[in-house]
């Protein structure tokens, strides 16, 4: 009787890519700020939306860091957004070592 139960955060809460789980809000918030509009690229604007996602539960879990990772793998950012979110993130889980 074990498995994911239809509504519950584990089929909520994670998008599984290539048999991978990521952080399924992280990954849509860098598809809708990219998708048809401005140059393609995460705004300083939107990685302040994209913080919120990381910080939301109060630590940097391995998930929400491979999400990054993926994120920056497949996605661009202005270079005003990548250098204010690498400050950010790193003051974060500086403060939740």
């Amino acid at each position: 009787m074990f498995g994911i139960v239809p509504g519950t955060m584990s089929e909520t809460y994670y998008k599984i890519i290539d048999g991978k789980k990521f952080d399924k809000q992280m990954l849509d918030i860098a598809e809708r700020t990219t998708a048809g509009k401005g140059d393609g690229r995460i705004s300083l604007t939107d990685a302040k939306e994209l913080i919120g996602a990381v910080t939301d539960g109060g630590r940097y879990t391995e998930v929400e860091k491979d999400t990054m990772a993926y994120i920056r793998e497949n996605y661009k950012f202005t270079e005003e957004a990548d250098s204010w979110f690498r400050e950010e993130i790193r003051r974060f889980a500086a403060t939740r070592a």
